[in-house]
C-alpha cells in the first residue's frame, strides 16, 4: 500500500549525535538535487506529527528501535539512511549501503508502504531473535570457507545441549519440548538467511516464523549439521525432522530455567519471552536491495497458523533427552510403536492359517523346483508366511522381550518342520530324480546371499514399521526366498543326499540369521529400543552370524574362482590340430580337489579323442592347474 506522502511538507533529519561532515553532506545533496531544506534534530520524540512529514533517520540500530517504540502509534513516514551502526535495520528493509542512493530511494514515493513489525518483550526486532544455540541456522553459511564450515561442524557437534521450552501461540496451541535453540524471524525479503531457508517470508503477512531445533538423536543432529554447513539450505516442505516450525502472529515462550537469547545480536536473559507481530505498524521506504519491490509490498494476510512440530520430542522422550545423554539413535515414542508391537506379537503366534500357508507354499515351491520354473517358485515365496515371525523375532531380540522371542522361535520351528516334512513327502512320491538349475542355484550359498538377507531384513523391518509401505513386504519375501531352500533341503533328505541337505539348509539359516540381525539393527536405528537394552540379544545373533559366515567365505572364494575360470574360457576360440574350436562353459564344479569343467565345444570339424585331450592340456596350461573335463561336442555341418 503506497503512502499519501507528497514531500511538499517538512523533512526532518534525526541524528543521534552531530556529525558535521555527514550531516552537511546529506543536507547539501538533498538541497541540490531536490531543492528541499532539512530540519535537523536529535530528539527521538518529534514535537510535530504531521502525516505528510518525512523522517529521515540517520541513527544507530538501538536509537532507531527507540524512535519506533516512542512513535509506533503515530503512523509516521520513515526512511532509513545507512551508516556503520545501523546494519540490522537497513538490511532488514533492503536499504543500500551507498548514502546518496539511499537518499534517492527515500524520495521515491513508490517505495513507501506499510509493513509489519516483530517485537520481542516489546522491543523491535530487525533481524531475528535466537534462543539458546541454533547451531548455524541464523548464520550466513555460504560466506564461510569450507575449512571454517568443517571447524564449525565439529564445534557444534561437541556443544549440543537441550533445554525445556514451552510454546503457546495466538490460537492457544501449546507445545512442550526439549530443544537446543529457537530462531524467530518476521521476514527475509532481501534474502538474508535464504542461503539456509530456501523460502520467502513476507514483510506484511502478519506472521512470525519460529524454527525450533530439537534433535532426538546424535544421528539426526549430524544430518541437520550436514544440511546446514555443507548442503546449506532446505525448504519448508522438506525440513529436517530435527526442526519444527510455528508460524503465528503471537508466541509466548517459557522455560523452567532462565532463557538466554539474542535480539539482533544483543544478549539478554528472561524466563518468559513474548513475541508478536504488529500488523501495518510502520510506513517506511523499502530500499533498492529488494529485488521484487511490488511483490514485497503486496499484503499476504490470512488467519491460518502453520504448525509443524509432530517430529519434535515430547512425553517420555523429552524427559529422557533432558535427563540423560542424547542417544546415538533416536528413541521412538510409545504412540509411534504401540500398534506395531500389537501387530508383531500377533505375527509371532502359531496359528492354523500359518501352518496351512506353510504347507501350500512348500508344495508349490517343491513342485516349481522339480519343474525348474522360476515363476512358480516366486509364487511360493509370496505365499510363504515365514517373514512375519522372523520380523517379530527381530523385535524381540532388540527389545529383550523374552516372551516374544520364545513365541517367534516356536512358530518358526513348526514352520520349518512343516516345510521339511511336506517337501520330503512330495519328493518321495515324485518319480523325477534330476537336479534342476533352480535346485543347484540353492546349494552353494556365499557372502552374496548373506548380503541379500541383510538388505531384505532392513527392508522388512522398515516396511513393517511404516504402515504406508506395508505392500512392499511381498517384494521383500521374493528377494529373500525363505521357503525354496527348505524345499531343496527336503528334496535332499528324500534323496538321501547329505551335500544337498547341507548346502540348502545353510542357505536357509543364512537368510534367517541375516534377516534377524539386519531387522534388529533397523529397529534399533528407528528408535524402538535403547542400545543398552538391545546389546545382549544383538551380540548373540552376531556370534551365530560369525559362525555361519565361515563356510560362506569359503563358498564365496569358490565363486570368485569360478568367475575367474568363466572370464578366462567363456566363448574363447582355440586352434587344435588346425581345427578351430569355440568353448561354451556351462558349469564349473569345485566340490572336489580337482575342478571339473562342464563345457560345450563348437566346431565345423569333427573333434576326435586326441583333439579333446589336447584341449584339456591347453586349458590346464591356461588355468595353471589340473582339471577334469565333461565335454559335449557340437559339430556344425555346412
Amino acid at each position: 500500500m503506497e503512502t499519501k506522502l507528497d514531500l511538499d511538507h517538512t523533512i526532518i533529519l534525526i541524528v543521534n549525535k552531530e556529525d558535521p561532515r555527514k550531516t552537511e553532506h546529506i543536507s547539501e545533496y538533498i538541497k541540490n538535487k531536490y531543492n528541499k531544506t532539512l530540519h535537523l534534530t536529535h530528539e527521538l520524540l518529534p514535537k510535530t506529527t504531521d502525516t505528510n512529514t518525512l523522517y529521515l533517520l540517520y541513527l544507530n540500530d538501538e536509537d532507531i528501535k527507540k524512535f519506533i517504540s516512542k512513535n509506533i502509534s503515530k503512523k509516521l513516514n520513515i526512511a532509513l539512511l545507512p551508516n556503520e551502526y545501523n546494519k540490522f535495520a537497513t538490511k532488514s528493509f533492503g536499504i543500500c549501503k551507498n548514502l546518496n542512493e539511499a537518499i534517492d530511494d527515500a524520495f521515491d514515493l513508490k517505495r513507501y508502504t506499510t509493513v509489519d513489525l516483530l517485537t520481542c518483550n516489546d522491543e523491535a526486532v530487525f533481524h531475528d531473535v535466537t534462543l539458546g544455540d541454533v547451531h548455524g541456522l541464523s548464520d550466513t553459511i555460504e560466506k564461510q570457507t569450507k575449512l571454517v564450515r568443517l571447524k564449525s561442524f565439529f564445534k557444534n557437534l561437541q556443544n549440543l545441549q537441550l533445554q525445556d521450552f514451552s510454546f503457546t501461540t495466538q490460537k492457544e496451541y501449546d507445545l512442550n519440548t526439549a530443544a537446543a535453540g529457537v530462531m524467530i524471524l518476521e521476514h527475509n525479503i532481501i534474502g538474508h538467511r535464504e542461503d539456509v531457508l530456501n523460502e520467502r517470508f513476507y514483510i506484511n503477512d502478519g506472521k512470525l516464523n519460529a524454527f525450533i531445533l530439537a534433535p532426538k538423536s546424535i544421528l539426526s543432529y549430524v544430518y541437520y549439521l550436514v544440511m546446514i554447513f555443507f548442503y546449506a539450505h532446505f525448504k519448508l516442505k522438506t525440513l529436517p525432522k530435527s526442526i519444527g516450525l510455528i508460524k503465528t502472529s503471537k508466541l509466548n515462550i517459557t522455560s523452567k530455567e532462565a532463557i538466554n537469547f539474542k535480539i539482533d545480536n544483543s544478549y539478554l536473559s528472561a524466563k518468559s519471552i513474548d513475541l508478536k507481530v504488529l500488523s501495518k505498524a510502520l510506513t517506511i521506504a523499502l530500499g533498492r536491495e529488494i529485488e521484487n519491490l511490488e511483490e514485497s509490498k503486496k499484503p499476504h494476510y490470512d488467519d491460518k497458523e502453520i504448525i509443524k512440530t509432530k517430529d519434535l520430542p515430547s512425553g517420555e522422550v523429552k524427559q529422557m533427552l533432558l535427563k540423560e545423554n542424547i542417544p546415538f539413535f533416536k528413541k521412538a515414542q510409545e504412540d509411534d510403536f504401540k500398534e506395531l508391537f500389537i501387530s508383531l506379537r500377533e505375527s509371532a503366534n502359531l496359528s492354523s492359517v500359518f501352518i496351512v500357508l506353510m504347507v501350500l507354499s512348500t508344495l508349490l515351491a517343491t513342485t516349481g523346483l522339480f519343474q525348474n520354473s522360476a515363476p512358480v517358485i516366486i509364487g511360493a515365496m509370496i505365499l510363504a508366511p515365514l517373514m512375519a515371525p522372523i520380523i517379530s523375532l527381530s523385535m524381540g531380540v532388540v527389545r529383550s522381550e523374552n516372551e516374544m522371542v520364545k513365541t517367534s522361535i516356536k512358530t518358526l520351528s513348526y514352520g520349518i518342520l512343516t516345510a521339511l516334512l511336506f517337501s520330503v513327502i512330495l519328493t518321495y512320491f515324485m518319480p523325477l530324480t534330476i537336479v534342476t538349475d533352480e535346485m543347484r542355484g540353492r546349494l552353494n550359498p556365499n557372502l552374496l546371499d548373506l548380503m541379500v538377507a541383510i538388505f531384505s531384513g532392513i527392508a522388512g523391518a522398515y516396511a513393517n514399521s511404516k504402515s504406508e509401505i506395508a505392500k512392499s513386504l511381498a517384494g521383500v519375501a521374493i528377494a529373500v526366498a525363505l521357503v525354496p531352500p527348505l524345499s531343496v533341503t527336503g528334496i535332499g533328505i528324500g534323496w538321501a543326499d547329505p551335500d544337498m541337505v547341507f548346502g540348502a539348509f545353510l542357505l536357509f539359516i543364512t537368510n534367517l540369521v541375516g534377516i534377524t540381525i539386519a531387522a534388529s539393527l533397523t529397529f534399533l536405528v528407528l528408535g524402538y529400543s535403547a542400545v543398552h537394552r538391545a546389546k545382549k540379544g544383538v551380540l548373540y545373533t552376531f556370534v551365530i552370524l560369525t559362525f555361519i559366515s565361515i563356510p560362506l567365505v569359503f563358498s564365496f572364494n569358490k565363486a570368485l574362482e569360478q568367475n575367474k575360470i568363466y572370464d578366462l574360457l567363456q566363448n574363447k576360440t582355440f586352434t587344435l590340430n588346425n581345427k578351430k574350436v569355440t568353448l561354451g562353459l556351462s558349469y564349473v564344479d569345485l566340490s572336489s580337489k580337482t575342478p571339473t569343467l562342464h563345457i560345450n565345444t563348437y566346431s565345423i570339424d569333427l573333434l576326435k579323442k586326441n583333439d579333446l585331450h589336447n584341449l584339456k592340456l591347453h586349458l590346464q596350461k591356461n588355468l595353471k592347474k589340473d582339471i577334469k573335463l565333461s565335454i559335449v561336442t557340437h559339430t556344425k555341418v555346412e
